[in-house]
C-alpha cells in the first residue's frame, strides 16, 4: 500500500481539471445561486474546531428559511437540538464553514466555503420564524467560494429512486444504534418512540 502525501503524488492518478472546472468557483451569491438555496430545504454545515478536529451536521427547515442577506452573506437560525453545539462551538474557535445545499428529487448541489459568525438580537430573525417559533441565535456566513456539484454522486447512489430504497426492516433503526454504541438496557423500541415523540413535540 502506498500513501498518497502531496497533490503531485495525486496527479499521477487523476488528471488535472479543464480549466472551466478549475476556476469554477465564484465569490458571491448570484441571482441563479440564491434561488437554488431558495429551493433547499436542507443542507450539510460542515465545521472544524480550533483543535482541526472536524464535524458536519445536517440542517433542514422549510425551503426559503436561508436568507440571503445581501451577495456575501447569508444566515440561518439555530434550531433546538441536543444542546450539544458542535457546530457553533466549532465556529467559535475556527471561522471556516462549507455548506452543500440539497434540493430534494434534483441531482445537482450547491456547495460553498467561507466564514462563520454566531449571533443575536439579529434584525432579520423574525424573518426565521417557524411554526411560531423564533430562533434566539442565527449564524451568518460570508462566502468566498460557491459553485455548482454535479449530479454524478446521486446518480451513482440513485438516491432519489425509490426502487433503491431499502426495506425499513433491513436499516438498524436509531434505538437499535443507542444499544449499539452504548449497551443501555433499554428496548430499542423504547428509545425510537421517545425519539419520534421529541421529534414531534419538540420540531422548533
Amino acid at each position: 500500500m502506498r500513501t498518497i502525501c502531496d497533490e503531485s503524488e495525486l496527479r499521477e492518478y487523476v488528471q488535472a481539471p479543464s480549466a472551466a472546472i478549475a476556476e469554477k468557483a465564484i465569490d458571491h451569491i448570484d441571482e441563479v445561486s440564491a434561488r437554488f438555496i431558495a429551493a433547499s430545504p436542507l443542507f450539510m454545515l460542515a465545521t472544524s474546531g480550533a483543535d482541526g478536529s472536524c464535524d458536519v451536521s445536517p440542517r433542514g427547515d422549510p425551503a426559503g428559511s436561508v436568507l440571503v442577506l445581501d451577495s456575501r452573506t447569508l444566515a440561518f437560525g439555530d434550531r433546538k437540538g441536543n444542546r450539544r453545539l458542535d457546530s457553533m462551538r466549532n465556529i467559535l474557535g475556527n471561522s471556516a464553514v462549507g455548506m452543500l445545499f440539497i434540493v430534494p428529487g434534483v441531482g445537482d448541489t450547491l456547495r460553498l466555503n467561507g466564514t462563520a459568525r454566531v449571533v443575536a438580537d439579529a434584525p432579520y430573525l423574525p424573518r426565521l420564524t417557524v411554526s411560531g417559533v423564533t430562533p434566539d441565535l442565527a449564524i451568518e456566513v460570508i462566502v468566498e467560494e460557491l459553485f455548482l456539484h454535479c449530479t454524478k454522486a446521486f446518480a451513482r447512489s440513485a438516491l432519489w429512486d425509490p426502487a433503491t430504497w431499502p426495506a425499513a426492516d433491513g436499516v438498524p433503526s436509531a434505538g437499535e444504534i443507542v444499544r449499539g454504541q452504548h449497551g443501555t438496557p433499554v428496548p430499542a423500541h423504547v428509545i425510537d418512540e421517545a425519539l419520534r415523540h421529541d421529534a414531534r413535540v419538540n420540531r422548533y
